[in-house]
């Protein structure tokens, strides 16, 4: 089977990212991703030149690596696009300490954000209101207190502001895609 069909996790990007000298967090660029994807389908070839500019080579160093990189592409894209709405935004999972995980909701929001802020203001004008203020609320995200304790309320608290960072990539995606995914079928009257 082919690694680009495998189930990518922030630990198998993150050591990705170090075979190729990068010690920083895949968040950023998953939060980048996610806001590509909803806007505009970000190609493969345009994913992969974006993260391997970003991790500073030229290209992915093997065949592997760069299977892993288009299957993080690809996992994503079909997440947003599913019916069940099943994005998950690729974050340090409870292996991480709190603080670590609160520091990777907010280089995700942040990659997120400047994306969407890249996209100028043409796409803006036919956001709903929700959309609009799902957004802004996600700028709040940008600034949340990452050197918490672990503790069971902050657990929660996190989990709270890392479904709402979903949510809204989630909301772009289907304000972007009408139709996409169909998540209300409406019944077909019957004709007599």
């Amino acid at each position: 089977m082919s690694l680009i069909n495998e189930r990518q996790d922030f630990s198998t990007i993150a050591d990705t990212f170090l075979l190729h000298g990068s010690m920083q967090s895949p968040a950023f660029l998953d939060g980048r991703l996610s806001a590509s994807l909803a806007l505009h389908d970000i190609t493969p070839e345009a994913w992969l030149e974006e993260v391997c500019l970003s991790l500073g080579v030229e290209q992915p160093r093997d065949e592997a690596s760069a299977e892993r990189l288009l299957g993080w592409r690809r996992q994503t894209l079909e997440a947003l696009s599913a019916a069940e709405l099943n994005l998950e935004p690729l974050l340090p999972d409870e292996l991480f300490s709190l603080a670590e995980r609160a520091q990777g909701l907010q280089e995700w929001t942040l990659g997120f954000l400047e994306v969407v802020a890249d996209a100028g203001d043409a796409p803006r004008r036919d956001w709903s209101p929700a959309l609009r203020e799902a957004l802004e609320d996600l700028a709040g995200l940008t600034a949340i207190e990452t050197d918490i304790e672990d503790s069971a309320e902050n657990e929660n608290d996190l989990f709270a502001l890392t479904e709402h960072a979903r949510m809204a990539a989630m909301l772009l995606y289907t304000e972007q895609h009408p139709g996409k995914p169909q998540v209300e079928q409406a019944d077909e009257p019957t004709h007599h």
